[in-house]
């Protein structure tokens, strides 16, 4: 029975909001009274300076305000901070174990004139709208590294978490409560997304005395399915699939198909066992931390049981090739609070799968000796990536479909080819010729960036200074990952001298290139310059040395050779059918194509 996600009552702070149970924070019902006060708020707030949120602090503040987070009625103070951080409680002695900040820059502190006391309205960056008003109650420099150290168990930016703190978290935190105006709006899955009040009163209107929380960021399957089923059963409890659709891991699967998962899979559940609601949460992958973080969240949204399974909101491996934390660990905090958090804890152990008996059977009950079955995350993304087939005891046909059409097998991917090299160097040559191999091949669209084309058409107010050579770099590389998420073949002929912004173009591309469509093939047109000048008919090169051009390359600016190209050809030795051959073979090594 879906439910629409009502904004918090306008001005209402979370601690007006509490609910008797505890971390009970709900929404307000929006009365006709509220509407004074609200047009009050939004009067105020234009009068204000603004904090646009960052996609996190969004995260933050919904669930803030919503009651997710509470005891929180705000971002915290540097007293609230500190004692999260050592001691995984505020001030007061409230558990709570994930420091919730809001990070600014010095260059805000001056600008915006922030100061305790001073009112600030926090803005939803992606359409300016006003969402709540924070009253500072303090200004603070965090000490990263310790807090790296204390929240995520080491300093070590191979964690995500870590990474982010150290790379996109600003220099200064600003604590407060807050007021709230509107919630974030969301558009998508709307009809799955509860606030903690919806959540009880949907539960309590079904008579689900007992709800048993599932956390996820992972596409489900048979396995997980059957975890929740047996733990439902053993507590006699229904099921709530509780997952998470703000911030992850990077590298997951993206929301939108793993929704469509969710929607698939909960219609296998026995009648009336199990729910689908959706959570905008930003995970921080903090292991045991998290896993109490988690527990209190799915204590506010109502549940009465929490699983905590093996490795519980693990980042994988830390910068010596060891796992960050322990398997049961998060397990073993969850119960270290169990009396605090007044929700249980469902442990559970992975699941394998036994052929002989067709069935699911946790890890630790499997007789010695007894033949399983079990498919890799790694084994499942290259089944997807192959067109290989998928065995129903491992998924359900409707899951598999929609991770088949989310993840094309590689013959239908997208891809781009980025040749580089010197002015003349044969590579719009070679980029024609490609077109017309990929055309005759059919079965994908062909895009064709050539240099010239890209510098006319999406930079002509750029100069060739280095840093406009880079901008430009960068905005073919924005165009090229559009296309190859499409399922293009994109071939792009920038000079592109500089090996940063080779590098950048190279990670934009891999990272928004789509699911699949972040193929990406670096080839050095490696022709030398003398070759390139003395067959140049255009005479660029001559009008270069005569001084009429200024910053060309090779000539008075540099070209920093690449040391990491995925193909080098050079055509004062090989002729353009034989370097297009040889890309051919590349992209039919990779499984993108067949040969003709």
């Amino acid at each position: 029975m879906p439910l629409s996600f009502s904004p918090l009552a306008a001005g209402a702070s979370p601690a007006s909001l509490r609910a008797n149970a505890p971390h009970g924070n709900v929404l307000k019902d929006l009365h006709a009274r509220d509407a004074p006060l609200r047009q009050q708020l939004l009067a105020e707030s234009d009068q204000l300076v603004d904090i646009r949120l960052t996609e996190r602090q969004l995260c933050d503040l919904e669930l803030v305000m919503n009651g997710g987070f509470s005891p929180l009625e705000g971002f915290m103070g540097k007293q609230d901070y500190e004692s999260v951080v050592e001691t995984l409680r505020l001030a007061d002695g409230a558990l709570f174990p994930m420091p919730i900040t809001l990070d600014v820059s010095q260059e805000q502190i001056d600008s915006l004139k922030l100061a305790e006391g001073t009112r600030v309205t926090l803005r939803d960056s992606r359409d300016e709208s006003p969402l709540a008003i924070l009253t500072i109650s303090s200004i603070y420099k965090p000490n990263k590294s310790n807090e790296a150290e204390k929240v995520f168990g080491a300093d070590d930016s191979a964690h995500p978490a870590v990474h982010y703190l150290h790379n996109s978290v600003k220099d200064f935190y600003v604590g407060g409560n807050v007021q709230a105006i509107f919630a974030p709006e969301h558009y998508d899955y709307v009809e799955l997304r509860y606030t903690p009040r919806e959540l009880r009163a949907y539960f309590d209107k079904l008579s689900w005395r007992r709800v048993v929380a599932f956390q996820t960021r992972n596409p489900m399957h048979r396995a997980h399915r059957e975890l929740t089923v047996r733990a439902a059963r053993q507590q006699r409890a229904n099921v709530l699939v509780h997952p998470v659709v703000g911030l992850t891991k990077p590298g997951d699967v993206d929301h939108f198909t793993r929704v469509r998962v969710y929607e698939a899979i909960i219609r296998t559940y026995p009648k009336g066992m199990a729910a689908l609601a959706l959570l905008p949460l930003a995970m921080r992958m903090g292991g045991p931390r998290e896993a109490v973080w988690h527990a209190i969240i799915r204590k506010n949204f109502g549940a009465t049981h929490f699983i905590v399974g093996r490795d519980h909101a693990g980042p994988g491996k830390n910068s010596q090739g060891k796992d960050f934390y322990g398997p049961y660990d998060a397990q073993e905090l969850v119960t270290q609070y169990k009396d605090e958090l007044a929700i249980e804890m469902v442990p559970f152990q992975m699941m394998s799968y036994i052929p002989d008996q067709d069935t699911y059977m946790p890890v630790d009950e499997i007789p010695k000796g007894t033949v399983t079955a079990d498919i890799s995350g790694t084994e499942l993304r290259r089944r997807l990536k192959t067109g290989a087939p998928i065995p129903d005891w491992f998924s359900y046909e409707a899951v598999v479909k929609v991770l088949r059409e989310s993840y094309p097998a590689k013959a239908q991917q997208g891809f781009t080819i980025l040749l580089t090299g010197y002015v003349n160097s044969g590579a719009n040559a070679i980029a024609k010729a490609l077109e017309s191999q990929f055309q005759q091949q059919a079965g994908r669209s062909v895009s064709l960036l050539l240099g010239d084309t890209i510098r006319s058409e999406l930079s002509a107010e750029l100069g060739f200074a280095p840093e406009e050579r880079h901008k430009n770099l960068q905005r073919l590389a924005f165009v090229a990952a559009e296309l190859s998420r499409a399922g293009a073949a994109v071939i792009a002929t920038p000079i592109a001298p500089y090996a940063h912004s080779r590098k950048a173009a190279k990670s934009h591309i891999v990272q928004n290139g789509g699911a699949g469509g972040g193929n990406f093939f670096l080839v050095h047109v490696a022709t030398p310059l003398e070759h390139c000048e003395k067959t140049d008919r255009r005479g660029v090169y001559a009008r270069a040395r005569a001084g009429q051009i200024q910053g060309f390359t090779g000539i008075d600016d540099k070209y920093e050779t690449p040391d990491d190209a995925d193909l080098v050809v050079d055509l004062s030795k090989q002729s353009v059918l034989e370097a297009t051959h040889a890309i051919i073979l590349c992209l039919e090594t990779a499984g993108l194509i067949g040969m003709a």
